[in-house]
């Protein structure tokens, strides 16, 4: 029987620290309760859920599920869950309407406990700390630019009392490996320990695949897609004529960086800075120039443009104050000197995949976009054109405390697009897409996204596309306030595995939209419930969806629990 580390799971590095930590033992249980995860067959370990992928969807699936009662294994590749916002070091892109309805009640606790996490243990001002919508870092992107490892101690908080009752078992550091099934259902899971190497099998009635490339689904031979669909197979105004299968939006290496004026903290140039320094992506329509430059492009206009950066003038509109995490004004004197992120156009890499390829190379494309990144800093901090006539911020630095890493990087790349189930649903523009929408129901003025009868959750966001690897500039087409329908986050054939990150039934073009924050923790609260309710009424999830009354039961199962289902009309309607 192959040994499972009982390490603790969530290394929050030394500058962190956090009110509850979940136990060292978790990571491994052979409890028999009911309701507790436990070991079967062969030393595998067994819950109700299994969630391979520790993302946001993925953290509100095991949540969720959690709260009804059931026993839960979350699986995790990096030692930190929470994935856009931990991993990945990602502030959340929201919704306008966030701070009231535009998110599930769970997701806002997620953020209440963010900014409470803020109140306990930073130094604010006053006015920061009587704040109801404290926005750490006052960038421009979202309400709640925060730290990575803020938002790591407010999901390891909420999921800790689960953690301490037996029900759930985390396990980081696991790499999912293959499925093993039988006919239409999955039956288990082998995982690798990126730590000791040992292999270890998780079996449950249901697997939620919330990891950020969909991955789970080939293993599962769940019938999915990749990248850009056909104008033939889907109608949709933006879709290209043929389909594209290795066409995908660009991953990036996102990594936070301080201003210190007056101080030098340049290094060596990195290895491929050369490359990088010179690298204009081809791209139609064309790019600006190179790459690295703070030349780019309007992503609605394509227009070419200068895009303003200046650390010295930090409320200047801008990319310093755009992602900006953490906001000296929010702060007593001295404690910081202001931080943003790093999360640009210009260190978004375009040349290849990590989706349908060897693992060695993905592997050499993550290792070319850390370049990329790091390139970037390297020429902000020497030969950036400042507005003083100089060239370069040499007082620029990397913050390597807060994405516990010894590189200053993001642990994890921001994934931007996922493989994605072929569904008994697909969201097309016409759904969801404004331009498209107007010309399907023939008004230009009051115009709303298709209602689903099936709604399990809202979001809303642009269909906003970036550069791609098969050579597409930006496709950012105005959207409209939308519904996740269930059919989406149902398989056409495997029975027990449902999508709970960015891999439900949506298009090249539509997960444009889907991809973001709250609608990932939407998804997979709504996937985690869903496998607790199938559970509690034995019956699967396809019946819930062509049964009337399941679905009404589902359905006000979900309300009850805080997921809203559909917007007020004076915010569905958009002119």
């Amino acid at each position: 029987m192959p040994t499972i580390n009982r390490r603790q799971f969530f290394a929050l590095g030394a500058a962190a620290s956090v009110a509850s930590m979940l136990p060292a033992c978790v990571a491994a249980r052979a409890a028999g309760a009911a309701g507790t995860a436990s070991q079967t067959r062969a030393g595998a370990l067994r819950a109700d859920i299994v969630v391979i992928g520790g993302g946001l969807g993925g953290c509100a699936a095991a949540l969720a599920a959690l709260r009804a009662g059931r026993s839960v294994i979350l699986t995790e590749e990096t030692d930190w869950i929470g994935g856009q916002s931990t991993a990945q070091a990602v502030p959340p892109d929201e919704n306008q309407w966030v701070e009231t309805f535009g998110g599930t009640r769970l997701y806002q606790d997620y953020r209440n406990r963010v900014r409470d996490y803020y109140r306990r243990n930073y130094p604010l001002t006053d006015a920061a700390r009587a704040a109801q919508h404290l926005n750490p870092g006052n960038g421009g992107v979202s309400r709640i630019c925060h730290e990575p490892r803020v938002s790591l101690a407010a999901l390891v908080e909420m999921l800790a009392p689960h953690a301490s009752s037996g029900r759930l078992t985390v396990l980081t550091r696991h790499l999912p490996l293959s499925a093993d099934t039988q006919g239409d259902h999955v039956r288990g899971v082998a995982l690798r320990d990126l730590e000791n190497g040992h292999e270890v099998t998780v079996e449950g009635d249901y697997f939620l695949d919330a990891t950020e490339t969909g991955a789970l689904l080939p293993m599962a031979g769940a019938e999915h897609v990749t990248g850009a669909e056909s104008n033939r197979d889907t109608g949709e105004l933006h879709a290209p004529d043929a389909a594209r299968p290795d066409n995908m939006q660009a991953f990036t290496c996102c990594f936070p960086m301080e201003y210190c004026p007056g101080e030098n903290h340049v290094a060596d140039p990195p290895r491929d800075y050369a490359y990088w320094k010179a690298y204009v992506p081809k791209l139609t329509p064309p790019w600006s120039g190179p790459l690295v430059s703070l030349r780019t492009i309007h992503p609605v206009t394509l227009a070419e443009r200068n895009q303003p950066f200046d650390p010295e003038d930090p409320n200047a509109p801008g990319w310093w104050k755009y992602r900006r995490i953490a906001d000296p004004a929010n702060f007593t004197p001295g404690f910081t000197r202001g931080v943003t992120l790093v999360n640009w156009p210009q260190n978004d890499y375009l040349d290849g995949n990590l989706i349908g390829v060897s693992a060695e190379e993905a592997r050499k494309h993550v290792d070319a976009a850390k370049q990329l990144s790091l390139s970037l800093f390297h020429w902000l901090q020497t030969e950036a054109p400042r507005p003083d006539g100089r060239q370069g911020w040499p007082g620029l630095r990397l913050r390597p405390d807060m994405t516990g890493t010894d590189d200053g990087l993001a642990k994890h790349p921001y994934i931007r697009e996922s493989r994605r189930i072929r569904a008994e649903f697909t969201v097309l523009e016409k759904h969801v897409g404004k331009d498209a929408r107007a010309a399907l129901t023939g008004r230009d003025k009051a115009v709303a996204a298709e209602q689903f009868p099936d709604s399990v959750g809202i979001g809303f966001y642009r269909i906003d596309l970036h550069p791609s690897t098969g050579g597409d500039n930006y496709i950012d087409i105005d959207s409209l306030p939308f519904q996740v329908p269930l059919g989406a986050l149902l398989p056409q054939r495997v029975e027990n595995l449902l999508p709970a990150c960015k891999n439900l039934g949506v298009t090249h073009l539509t997960n444009g939209c889907y991809r973001l924050h709250p609608v990932e923790w939407n998804i997979g609260e709504s996937a985690g419930a869903l496998a607790a309710f199938c559970l509690e009424r034995r019956a699967p999830p396809r019946q819930v969806r062509a049964q009337a009354p399941l679905l009404a039961e589902f359905q006000s199962s979900l309300t009850a629990q805080g997921v809203p289902l559909s917007w007020p009309d004076e915010v569905r309607f958009r002119s």
